[in-house]
């Protein structure tokens, strides 16, 4: 289900952080030809999100979504986490995993109910995130197109690594 931009284009949801990764998709993907909206979760970080809501639409986005996730993300998953003592090597709790599904959850409601041709993450080809993310997205609709940036050779070809990234960001004038 792993769509490359060059099939068909429509309208993306992003999941969007405002830093430097998802700010250049975003401009990528309009780029390639895609209606692209951010979209941002609050599940209780630190988080500028004004900023972040500035920055995408000042990028290109056609719109910009925040979610309040925060009383789902504990009640339905911080709390049986502690309950389960789920700490990673004894050390850390699994915050930012047990996040990814509620994300995702939140996109795609609002992927539906914004008419969203596709999914779209920066999550990077190596990393666990990119299976958190589309597993839960899958998991709701099997249906789904999604975008996965760092999987595409003619993405991840072009943006080798970070100063590849911070060049477009330049060219672009993405802060």
């Amino acid at each position: 289900n792993i769509i490359m931009p060059a099939d068909k284009k429509g309208k993306v949801l992003l999941a969007y952080s405002g830093g430097l990764d998802t700010s250049c998709i975003l401009a990528w993907l309009i780029e390639e030809g895609y209606e692209v909206a951010a979209f941002m979760a609050d599940v209780g970080q630190e988080e500028d999100f004004e900023a972040a809501r500035k920055k995408a639409m000042d990028c290109g986005a056609v719109g910009f979504f925040l979610e309040d996730l925060k009383k789902e993300f504990i009640e339905e998953l911080i709390y049986p986490a502690v309950q389960a003592n789920a700490i990673y090597e004894g050390v850390y709790l699994l915050g930012t995993s047990l996040a990814r599904p509620v994300i995702a959850r939140g996109m795609m409601e609002v992927a539906k109910r914004e008419g969203c041709d596709f999914v779209s993450h920066g999550c990077t080809g190596k990393g666990n995130d990119q299976v958190r993310f589309e597993l839960a997205f899958y998991g709701l609709d099997p249906n789904i197109k999604v975008i996965a940036p760092w999987r595409l050779p003619e993405f991840y070809n072009r943006f080798a690594g970070r100063s590849a990234l911070l060049a477009y960001a330049a060219a672009n004038g993405i802060p």
